[in-house]
Formats: structure tokens, sequence, C-alpha cells
């Protein structure tokens, strides 16, 4: 697998060119599972990795790329969609089970995200439900997203679930890595990562692998063939 090394600006750049390139032309080019191009339907990026992978800096880096070129973007963190924390920690506070499968609301991102998104949607979405701190409904207003505009959804284990993204990045750690990044607190959740990593394989599943074990020099694969997942 050859890695290019390359800035966090710069491989957004790439991404919303890529984005650009696709709704321009029509193409179809099977990435993802996203259903259709062009300017009036919505097109849909999931980054994923780790907490310790902040995902969030590359949904930035990419919604900064894409609005220059006219493009609407809404982002929305997946940690805005967890369960309440009776259901998350309803066989403990530390269980790897429950933080694979129980954990993220994915019913709701499917209702309330990815629904409004699909050709012939309202583009009302919903960009966040639950507040983990107060453990209460964050009651956010619906962001309206209009046709043509870029939803990026970025957090931990998106993929694997079927949602309908158009294009994929997977932010990549090595093990060492991951447990020095990851705090003190969510070390428990390592093996999750790991169990993720071997039975979804988000590595080969994505569009886009990034590695960036030192978080100053990432380094990718490019958008690379079709994929699936």
């Amino acid at each position: 697998m050859q890695l290019e090394a390359i800035t966090w600006q710069r491989m957004a750049e790439r991404l919303a060119g890529h984005l650009d390139t696709d709704t321009d032309t029509g193409a179809d080019t099977g990435i993802g599972t996203g259903t259709g191009t062009g300017t009036d339907t919505w097109r849909r990026v999931g980054i994923d990795g780790a907490p310790a992978a902040r995902t969030g800096v590359l949904a930035a880096e990419l919604a900064d790329a894409l609005r220059p070129r006219g493009r609407p973007v809404l982002v929305v963190a997946a940690e805005g969609f967890l369960r309440p924390a009776s259901l998350r920690f309803e066989f403990g506070r530390e269980d790897v089970d429950s933080y694979l499968d129980g954990w993220y609301d994915t019913g709701a991102l499917w209702r309330e995200v990815f629904g409004p998104t699909d050709p012939g949607g309202t583009g009302r979405v919903l960009p966040d439900l639950w507040d983990p701190d107060t453990d209460r409904a964050t009651r956010s207003p619906y962001a309206e997203l209009p046709p043509g505009g870029v939803l990026i959804v970025h957090g931990p284990l998106l993929l694997g679930h079927w949602f309908p993204f158009d294009l994929t990045v997977h932010i990549g750690l090595s093990p060492g890595a991951l447990a020095r990044r990851t705090e003190e607190s969510a070390r428990w959740t390592l093996p999750a990562f790991a169990r993720y990593e071997a039975e979804t394989g988000p590595a080969d599943r994505a569009d886009a692998l990034v590695r960036a074990d030192d978080p100053r020099h990432p380094a990718w694969t490019g958008v690379r063939a079709e994929r699936t997942g």
C-alpha cells in the first residue's frame, strides 16, 4: 500500500475537488453506497476513526474547502447521537459489546440525518440529538441543507452499518499510537476498536485511508477505486 505524505488542508482540498468533479460530470463513480450525483442531490461524506484520531479536524477542513466552491455544508458528529446513559451503561460503564453495538443511535442517524438527504428528501437534518454530559435531549433546531449541499458525518464506528455515504475516509492509528493518544478514562475501549478493525476492516472498506500516528504528519492513499460498505 502506497501512502502519500500530505497536510490536512491539502487533503481536504483534494477531497473537495473529487466531490466537485463527480458532481460537475454527473459521473457515477461507484464510490460508497450513495445514490445519484448532480447538483439536485446531496453528497454524503463519512470520516471514520476513533476519538483519538480527531475526525472532526478533517471534517472542519473539508467544510472550509467546500464553502468557497459554493457548496453548502453541514457537519454532523456521531457523538451527538449517543443513546441515553440508561441504555449505554445497561451492562456496565465499560462493556465492550455495548460500546460496539449499543452506544450510538444508528436508527436516529438513519431517520434524522440520512433520510432527509435521500433523493426527494427535505434536506432538514437534525445536527445532534443527545447531550451525554447532561444526559438530556439537545433540542437543537433542524438545519436546512439545500440540494447540492454536502453532509459530512464524522466519528467512530461509522463503517459497516451500510450508511449511504458517497465518499468515505478512515483515519487509522497503529495500536500503539491509538493507546498513547486515547485518554486514560477511555482506554477500556481499545479492545472495541481492535475488534472493529478485525471484523469490519475499515481500512479496506474506506474510499481513502489516512494514517495519522503523528497528527502533524498524516499520509494517505488518495481516493481509491470502488469500495464496499
